[in-house]
């Protein structure tokens, strides 16, 4: 007989998503050359609309959430795992078309798999997790198309979130002015701890109209915000600035203009941490363990139980969790 352990599971009544912990079995697992025993999953905006039943992401009930995981391959068919080994996944849509991490057993393919990063343990992983591994995506970007602490100020919208919690602080070690964009007062000083040197309230971004072109203040930028946002810091880049669109909190529309692109050269990068090739994967985990500090991670973070999870959905959709949550699920 199959070992039980414990899951979070989604099911579908009568047209609505309900989420509860239940013993489930090793069996039900879906197909997958790893299975690995979870230590640490974490939350993320799209889990909250996952565990909510919004967005249409879930198609098949009943399904197992959590879109990370970290933990200890169990048993491994794959040639670049043995059992054992400390592993890692982000994206892949797991969590979304393939049951998550929100249980103590995952069963996914080991192509999708990372190997822990030295120095890093599964708690430290998820505490980066799927928002934090975007924000070094994001960063790199920036870099790679030659955006430079000399370029000028840094704007990372959402700031207080997990993507931008991770961004301010990843942004300052590497030199960059950060300007944080919040509209929780309450987050100001926890910012400022985390690197950024100014605060803009995101009213300034979010509100009024957006201007084909505006005055020019930013070099580059980290938005997990998008919309009416998005269209203004755009309007506000400096010439041949650099945007890195990560999110989508504020909305999937861009009610903006072609001005910045064509007057200033601005550039607007697409960034996608779920199906991103593994050689990014390893650079971008490489970055975080060698420049994300663990100070700074400890102070954006905090612990919860699965039992937390149904409160937590409901608090990340208004914008009301700062930093990085971790699940653990064992506890």
């Amino acid at each position: 007989m199959s070992e039980t352990f414990r899951a979070v599971v989604l099911e579908e009544r009568d047209g609505k998503v309900a989420a509860s912990i239940q013993e489930i079995n090793e069996a039900q697992l879906p197909d997958g050359d790893v299975t690995v025993a979870v230590d640490y999953s974490d939350l993320n905006y799209k889990d909250g609309l996952i565990l909510k039943g919004l967005g249409r992401l879930v198609r098949t009930y009943p399904h197992v959430p959590g879109i990370d995981f970290a933990g200890r391959v169990e048993a491994s068919a794959h040639p670049d795992y043995a059992p054992g080994d400390r592993v890692v996944l982000t994206g892949w849509r797991v969590g979304e078309v393939h049951w998550g991490g929100f249980a103590q057993k995952a069963r996914v393919k080991g192509d999708w798999l990372v190997p822990l990063p030295e120095g890093f343990d599964s708690r430290t992983a998820m505490a980066i997790g799927t928002a934090g591994f975007t924000a070094a995506l994001a960063l790199i970007a920036l870099e790679d198309q030659g955006v430079t602490p000399d370029s000028g100020d840094l704007l990372v919208t959402g700031a207080a979130g997990g993507v931008g919690s991770v961004a301010v602080a990843l942004a300052a070690k590497a030199g960059f002015r950060v300007v944080a964009s919040t509209g929780r007062e309450a987050t100001h000083d926890y910012l400022r701890a985390l690197g950024a040197a100014e605060i803009v309230d995101r009213r300034e971004l979010s509100e009024g109209p957006v201007r084909p072109l505006d005055k020019e203040r930013w070099a580059g930028s980290i938005d997990s915000v998008g919309s009416t946002t998005l269209a203004k810091l755009l309007s506000q880049m400096r010439y041949r600035g650099v945007v890195s669109a990560c999110g989508l909190a504020g909305g999937a529309d861009l009610p903006g203009s072609v001005m910045p692109f064509l007057l200033r050269g601005a550039r607007l990068i697409g960034i996608d941490s779920v199906m991103c090739p593994k050689a990014e994967r390893l650079a971008a985990w490489e970055r975080l363990a060698r420049d994300l500090q663990s100070t700074a991670l400890e102070r954006m973070t905090s612990v919860e139980p699965l039992a937390a999870l149904p409160d937590l959905a409901e608090r990340i959709l208004r914008g009301d969790v700062q930093g990085r949550v971790v699940i653990d699920v064992n506890g």
